[in-house]
């Protein structure tokens, strides 16, 4: 039911991006603007994640996910019925006012029903946002492009089904509470890491974070824009060719949980960071056939870092699930944004193709999970 409400979350929330050709000639916006509706989005679901996971791990809200999703269908009407740049921010602010309250409580509710496979939980709960993620560009190409703005307030009745299921998620939460602060008691009592090494450590995966959103912003905001420039293809053909890198997205992030599992969580974020290096530094240089080869690989493989990293950081600081969630997914949407209004304005000035170029290295920085502590082991030992 989560994974299937984070399908739905997201497949709205990628209409926005999705739909940025159609904005930038109805609006006429230049690329800088474009990252700024993007940044818009971004941070209001970044800043407050890590305030709501804070506040649920203390005073769960069973019924909070519900009325997230209100803001979201929100913000999606008013994207339908949007004039003004003005109008645009603010619905970009609802949307994401709504994915801030989603993801930190939906991946605590996971944590809560894996059985003890938190890395196969987090993923299935997480490749439902991808796969969302995925179907947006590809409904905005057959939907949304034809018929125009005002289309998008057709995908409030996604909105409304999300709504009822998460209602129906909120009344097994509540029934959960109990058992989960007792839970908790014992997870914070639970020995820990020398509180340096913590530091130090989400430091280390604060920077993997960096790299692979800084790189993702520029395929999931601009890819479009980079195929239609460079390769002089059709808005609606660049659209599917963008569901195809999403999709590849989505099959790695579905299978980065379980072999985290495993084989260890510290070998799953080492490869999916610096494994996809060669990739991105061969793609600025690629005709549009491998282009569509080298996305596919590269979004399977980088995709698969993030249940990795957010299930290591849950056992890293056990006990502060909301908190730990609220921060990754905050400080990923965080990146996302950021990334895509620096990227935008760099685009304005150098050109899109130049952008693609000086990304290429960001999955260097996976060289810094060298650094890791391997968790499991310690575990071990303490059992």
């Amino acid at each position: 039911m989560l994974s299937i409400c984070h399908l739905l979350n997201d497949m709205i929330q990628s209409l926005l991006p999705a739909l940025y050709p159609l904005l930038k000639q109805s609006f006429q916006l230049d690329f800088g603007q474009i990252g700024l509706i993007t940044l818009t989005f971004q941070v209001t679901a970044s800043l407050l994640q890590p305030l709501v996971g804070i506040y649920t791990d203390k005073r769960p809200m069973p019924w909070s996910l519900a009325i997230g999703m209100g803001f979201t269908l929100s913000g999606l009407l008013l994207l339908s019925r949007a004039t003004t740049f003005p109008m645009l921010l603010l619905a970009a602010a609802l949307v994401g006012s709504g994915s801030s309250v989603f993801h930190p409580e939906s991946s605590r509710i996971a944590r809560m029903a894996s059985g003890g496979r938190h890395g196969l939980a987090q993923s299935l709960f997480q490749v439902g946002g991808n796969l969302g993620s995925a179907l947006g560009p590809l409904l905005a190409a057959y939907i949304v492009m034809p018929r125009g703005q005002g289309s998008v307030a057709w995908f409030a009745f996604a909105a409304l089904t999300a709504m009822v299921i998460l209602s129906r998620i909120g009344l097994w939460y509540r029934e959960q509470i109990p058992a989960q602060r007792k839970a908790g008691a014992r997870a914070v009592a639970a020995p820990r890491l020398p509180r340096k090494t913590i530091v130090a450590t989400m430091v280390v995966l604060g920077l993997l974070i960096f790299s692979k959103y800084f790189y993702m912003a520029s395929l999931s905001s601009y890819y479009t824009f980079y195929l239609m420039h460079k390769f002089g293809v059709t808005a609606q053909s660049a659209q599917v060719h963008l569901f195809v890198f999403l999709g590849a997205v989505a099959l790695g992030t579905l299978a980065g949980g379980p072999i985290g599992d495993r084989i260890g969580r510290r070998y799953v974020i080492w490869f999916s960071i610096l494994g996809v290096l060669p990739f991105t530094l061969i793609l600025p240089h690629a005709n549009l056939a491998w282009t569509t080869v080298l996305t596919v690989i590269i979004g399977l493989i980088l995709s698969s870092a993030f249940s990795a990293i957010l299930v290591y950081a849950q056992e890293l600081v056990p006990g502060r699930t909301g908190v730990i969630a609220g921060l990754f997914f905050g400080f990923a949407f965080g990146m996302g944004g950021l990334g895509a209004a620096a990227l935008g304005q760099l685009a304005d000035h150098i050109g899109i193709e130049a952008v693609y170029r000086i990304c290429a290295y960001l999955p260097a920085i996976g060289l810094l999970a060298w650094f890791l502590p391997k968790l499991e082991k310690r575990e071990a030992a303490a059992g």
